[in-house]
């Protein structure tokens, strides 16, 4: 038996990780982490067994072991559950499903207690990825990224030279809004971002693929997982969504990972690696497919793409005022109280009022993060 622990285990990858661990028989989950889902966590724990369940608040703790007191689980709260969590005996590979810059300390205190990381929470990377890569190499442990693009390069340097890899060519669909004018996209409203035409995701994410600020993201990741520069990872629109990402070699051989558009693929892949296992669903059907399209990103309309280069070249603590900024954005704008373009203006407002930090230290990066909410909270949004 393969034994994990599941921070996220309510989110979109959680859920379809618990997926794959029902469609095999070798994969026991010993803890579980949510935010505040616990009728869902509760199922979740009646089918699985976990021996520890996480949540954020003390008061949803608190019910949660009231509906499952009839069985022998421990249950934690905050960011002290979430470590216990991280680190849960027993388990050899920690995957990190949580949204936000919350996973980073989860992911060093797994890292330290020796576990393999399926990394779905792109923040740790790009806000502590200076971290984070030397603290695994330090330990022993792999990083197996969970999103379906660093999945899919990592699959493609698979009997590769990694020396000698030139570029890597990452894969964006496009978002609901491909093609879009400015004026076109100020009219968007949330039920608009929230229809992605590939992918089935969370709202947060949803949002950040329509405004390709996640694509900006997924290139930092990149620089941190695969040992890149910034410039050495190219963006590439592929509105169908079937290749999922490409690495191109010095001689000019470029390899590319196809699928359909199933999370499942890049989840087991990171379970199971090296091995790969059978996994129902849907086949690509060549004959059926009429044609895969690429286009160059418009990084004019879609600016949020643009500063994530520039917050990628520059480094340090940039990157965490990038993802900060975003994060809250996307909040405001799912609450309705800024409007659909205000989301990168409050991302470049706030990576050109912040002092960067050339090597931030954890303590230095979760305090960029709040004072870029300070930043944020210090003007006054008006919705247009």
């Amino acid at each position: 038996m393969r034994k994990i622990a599941i921070l996220g285990s309510t989110g979109s990858i959680g859920t379809q990780t618990l997926e794959v661990v029902r469609e095999n028989g070798d994969l026991e989950v010993l803890a579980v982490a949510a935010g505040s889902n616990i009728t869902l966590l509760e199922a979740q724990i009646r089918e699985f067994g976990p021996k520890l369940a996480a949540v954020w608040t003390e008061e949803k703790a608190r019910e949660l072991k009231s509906r499952i007191r009839d069985l022998d689980v421990k249950v934690v709260s905050g960011m002290e559950g979430l470590l216990e969590a991280a680190a849960m005996p027993g388990a050899e590979i920690l995957v990190t499903a949580i949204v936000g810059m919350i996973g980073i300390l989860p992911t060093i205190e797994a890292i330290k207690a020796g576990k393999d990381i399926a990394l779905a929470n792109k923040e740790t990377l790009v806000t502590a990825g200076h971290i984070i890569m030397p603290l695994a190499e330090k330990y022993g442990v792999s990083i197996l990224p969970v999103d379906s693009e660093h999945s899919a390069i990592f699959q493609s340097l698979q009997g590769g030279q990694k020396q000698a890899l030139h570029k890597i060519l990452l894969t964006a669909s496009g978002g609901p809004f491909r093609g879009k004018t400015w004026a076109e996209l100020s009219k968007i409203q949330v039920e608009d971002a929230l229809k992605h035409p590939n992918w089935a995701m969370g709202r947060k994410i949803t949002i950040d693929s329509s405004t390709m600020v996640n694509k900006g993201l997924e290139v930092i990741e990149a620089k941190w997982l695969f040992g890149v520069s910034v410039d050495q990872v190219e963006v590439v629109v592929q509105p169908q969504s079937i290749i999922h990402s490409m690495v191109e070699y010095v001689d000019g051989a470029v390899i590319a990972q196809l699928g359909t558009p199933d999370m499942k693929l890049p989840i087991q892949y990171a379970l199971y690696y090296p091995q790969r296992r059978y996994l129902p669903g849907r086949r690509l059907d060549f004959s059926m497919l009429s044609q895969i399209t690429f286009e160059k990103p418009d990084m004019e309309t879609f600016y949020g793409l643009r500063l994530a280069y520039e917050a990628g070249r520059k480094g340090g603590s940039l990157p965490t005022v990038l993802n900060a900024a975003n994060e809250a954005a996307v909040a405001m704008f799912l609450e309705r109280r800024i409007g659909y373009l205000q989301i990168p203006e409050m991302i470049g407002y706030c990576m050109e009022r912040h002092q960067n930090i050339a090597d931030p230290t954890v303590e230095q990066i979760l305090e960029t993060e709040q004072e870029t909410y300070a930043y944020i909270a210090g003007r006054d949004w008006q919705k247009p």
